[in-house]
């Protein structure tokens, strides 16, 4: 087939063809770029946190309403968890000062040397008397657990000094020490003359912080083997044996009320719902580009459906003309079909450019990354599909007319 009368149909009657294109290329690149960030947004929200099993894991935080002194505390902290201990499907108990992506827990820097004037790192501090290792179900890389003689008791209100022994995961050992290992290596919380340092013991595959940061970031995380007291709150970290967790809990709570001479305010929640309320935001943000890119595609066949029935009936003498020279039906529906692809190839070659520079936009302001090439080569290929698609109908109807019908009109 001849494309020049093809492209010389379409200089005559820019406007159409113009709309039609330009409607592809924005679509184009507002489609590739939503289903980069859909894929993004759903990649953050299945980061695993690097518990063992998530679905298995709870923790309380209570606060008993006494006033007792310090050393009362620490003996409620040790019965308490021995409470929580003797409840039947319970694997582990650790108290400890946070919890992955539970959107509450502190931060601390780091470095290589006290003498260093800016810190290397900043990362999210888990400080228990217990095994978080074996609790949380953290996966041991390198190194070893911390040994019962290492876990020391500390009152925060009295004494600033930490063991000195560490874990630490390994995202943060590699970005400390990315060409060898942490194992022995010393850390230091802060920077100075009063910068404390630790020994590097052990190095877990992975633990999130508690505000679940995107990005390696969110992955530097340290263990203390401290377990603090003297304040009136502590947190217990519980991992009860598979599909017993709802159990467990109710009866973990019972016992602890149970246990307690006195009033106490117990919250219980699980880390499934942590995810939930961290990730909230990123999967509606996920669900509502694909609502837009469902809606825009429906838009775009709409424009180009539209279009073909158009220039159906504007040349319906036109095309009975042709029939009646001896064209055939095959003729008519592939001059439709190839002007249509003609018309959404120039919208893709344009969505690609405007893809690449919305992308650009994306990463200089929102830090996002670059666009993979997959996303606007497949999304060409959509398009292309869909001018042939949408155009298929009424090009079928154009190729159906009879001579005679198409040329009794004036």
């Amino acid at each position: 087939m001849e494309i020049k009368p093809i492209l010389s149909a379409l200089m005559r009657n820019k406007t159409g063809p113009i709309l039609v294109a330009l409607q592809v290329a924005l679509s184009l690149a507002i489609l590739a770029n939503a289903l980069h960030v859909v894929n993004e947004r759903r990649a953050v929200a299945a980061r695993p946190t690097g518990l063992q099993d998530e679905a298995a894991t709870f923790y309380f935080n209570v606060r008993n309403l006494n006033s007792d002194g310090p050393e009362q505390m620490l003996a409620t902290i040790k019965r308490e968890t021995e409470v929580l201990r003797a409840v039947p499907g319970v694997v582990s108990v650790a108290q400890v000062t946070q919890m992955p992506i539970s959107g509450s827990g502190s931060t601390n820097s780091v470095a290589l040397d006290r003498r260093q004037e800016r810190e290397s790192a900043l990362a999210s501090v888990y400080i228990s008397g217990d095994s978080l290792v074996k609790t949380l179900g953290l996966r041991l890389v390198e190194g070893r657990d911390f040994q019962p003689q290492e876990l020391v008791d500390v009152n925060e209100n009295a004494s600033r000094d930490l063991p000195k022994q560490l874990i630490i995961t390994k995202p943060l050992a590699d970005k400390l020490w990315p060409n060898g290992s942490a194992i022995g290596k010393t850390l230091y919380f802060g920077t100075g003359e009063e910068a404390q340092g630790a020994q590097i013991v052990g190095v877990v595959e992975r633990l999130q912080s508690a505000h679940g940061d995107v990005g390696e970031r969110g992955e530097w995380s340290a263990l203390v083997p401290a377990r603090l007291y003297g304040n009136p709150g502590s947190l217990y970290a519980i991992r009860a044996e598979a599909g017993q967790r709802d159990r467990v809990m109710k009866e973990a709570e019972a016992a602890l009320r149970k246990s307690s001479a006195t009033p106490m305010i117990l919250e219980a929640k699980t880390v499934e719902e942590d995810r939930q309320k961290r990730y909230r935001g990123d999967v509606a943000l996920a669900w509502m580009l694909i609502t837009v890119s469902v809606l825009l595609l429906l838009i775009t066949c709409s424009g180009i459906v539209g279009m073909a029935s158009l220039w159906v009936t504007q040349r319906r003498k036109q095309i009975g003309v042709r029939r009646a020279l001896g064209a055939r039906k095959l003729d008519i529906l592939r001059y439709f079909i190839v002007e249509n692809v003609m018309i959404t190839s120039a919208g893709v070659f344009g969505g690609v450019v405007l893809g690449l520079g919305l992308n650009h936009l994306l990463v200089t302001r929102l830090e996002m990354a670059r666009l993979p090439a997959p996303y606007l080569v497949g999304g060409a290929f959509v398009f292309w599909a869909l001018g042939i698609l949408a155009a298929y109908g009424p090009a079928w109807r154009a190729a159906s007319i009879s001579p005679a019908t198409a040329t009794r009109s004036a």
